[in-house]
């Protein structure tokens, strides 16, 4: 397959309809999808363990007598972590250490306040009770992703984690397994797919359903995610990898070159884009791309991904550039310029800002500390990265003596009335009357 990276001018006159109709791809799912989805979650709501181990068996191609046969055991846990090389496990406690003391920043308080009427006013904080994070599989593993997953949980005190991960033929990754045993995480099922989240939102016979879903998956995972949504809460519906960088040419173009390859490597539906002022530098980008993707172990994923979904584009200036990663609203965003934190108030619609030449993307992936789960296909626009937050619920309080209710009664009556919502307004009135 020959590399055809598409570059675009944003001085053409057709550049607004092109971005646009370039984002419109990032949107998620199809009707077939939709359909199959469906159908799993009927089977898994309706008939339980045995539509699950029916599922393993057809996508997963295991063949289990029960789902407590799908459970996987501490032994096997930690016989599969014992495999890990040393400086591994060691880097992954490294990187659980930071991630934990950036999610200890992010944890929500309760407060109150009396009005000068004697109303007490509050918020009462408290973690939710379950969640199930899904852990994915397939074209690549993911241990990174338990802890991303897992420490904010922990951090806001949930008390039942669940993890899920695809295992076919019920091979099981010691690095993943790693992770398990790094967070303490003893409920866990080799149970992937559209299943997975069906089990996570309806529970079945052998397994108790949770509150909320957690986790990044491929299009039948995200599908499950939103259908389920209200049953159970969930953190976002995740499309594929992306990556947007702006540069000025004052970074190496190798560095900016791998920085794509970083996102294009995930799945072939994966997005990368560079924009720049440049013209020049582009092509010098785009000639160590040619020159760097054979040496890639997974350059036919990164082919097709770019080949699909890359995109050199020319701009006028950074302010330009600034304004059309607002309205692309990328889930990462590079700023490899010179004085990058100038730029940072520029930026509205953004997963994850990496401000500089040296603060690549992969870092925020795996160790630097802020979360690698992050909103996806525009929606950066109204969703933020995982964070402890998900996972605390917030609780109004109010408190009042009969003056206070008394006061308060006269604002809520006409209100309630206005409303034809006379009930309401009688309990406001009979407050008046006890004052």
């Amino acid at each position: 397959m020959a590399l055809t990276l598409r570059q675009l001018d944003a001085s053409a006159d057709t550049f607004s309809e092109q971005i646009r109709d370039y984002i419109a791809q990032a949107q998620l799912g199809t009707a077939d999808i939709d359909d199959a989805v469906r159908a799993i979650i009927d089977q898994v709501r309706t008939r339980g363990d045995a539509a699950v181990l029916e599922y393993t068996e057809r996508f997963d191609k295991r063949k289990a007598t029960s789902v407590a046969a799908l459970r996987i055991t501490e032994d096997q846990r930690a016989q599969a972590a014992a495999t890990v090389a040393p400086e591994w496990s060691a880097a992954l406690s490294k990187a659980a250490e930071r991630i934990r003391r950036y999610a200890e920043r992010q944890l929500v308080q309760d407060w109150e306040f009396v009005d000068e009427f004697g109303v007490r006013l509050g918020q009462k904080v408290s973690a939710i009770d379950s969640v199930g994070l899904y852990i994915p599989g397939g074209k690549a593993a993911y241990p990174s992703s338990v802890l991303m997953n897992a420490i904010p949980a922990q951090v806001a005190g949930v008390e039942r984690i669940v993890a899920m991960l695809p295992a076919c033929g019920g091979e099981l990754n010691p690095f993943v397994m790693c992770a398990l045993q790094l967070m303490s995480i003893d409920e866990a099922y080799t149970i992937g797919g559209a299943q997975a989240i069906a089990v996570l939102a309806y529970g079945t016979q052998s397994i108790a359903p949770v509150v909320k879903i957690v986790g990044p998956g491929n299009a039948y995972v995200n599908e499950a995610k939103r259908q389920v949504f209200g049953k159970v809460g969930i953190d976002m519906v995740a499309g594929p990898s992306e990556i947007l960088v702006i540069a000025d040419g004052s970074t190496q173009p190798s560095w900016i070159a791998l920085d794509l390859f970083s996102q294009a490597e995930h799945d072939e539906q994966a997005r990368s884009i560079l924009l720049c002022p440049d013209a020049d530098y582009l092509n010098q980008v785009k000639a160590e791309i040619d020159r760097l993707l054979p040496t890639m172990a997974r350059r036919k994923v990164i082919e097709a991904a770019l080949n699909r979904n890359g995109l050199l584009v020319k701009v006028d200036d950074l302010q330009q550039a600034m304004q059309i990663a607002n309205i692309i609203a990328a889930e990462h965003l590079e700023l490899a310029v010179v004085d990058a934190e100038r730029w940072l108030d520029s930026i509205k619609n953004a997963g994850a800002v990496f401000l500089g030449s040296y603060s690549c993307e992969v870092l925020g992936d795996y160790c630097a500390g802020s979360n690698h789960v992050l909103p996806t296909a525009g929606s950066a626009r109204f969703s933020s990265p995982l964070g402890v937050y998900d996972f605390q619920k917030r609780t109004g309080i109010m408190q009042c003596d009969a003056k206070a209710a008394s006061y308060l009664a006269t604002i809520a009556e006409p209100l309630a009335e206005a409303e034809g919502l006379h009930a309401h307004a009688a309990a406001a009135r009979s407050r008046i009357t006890a004052s």
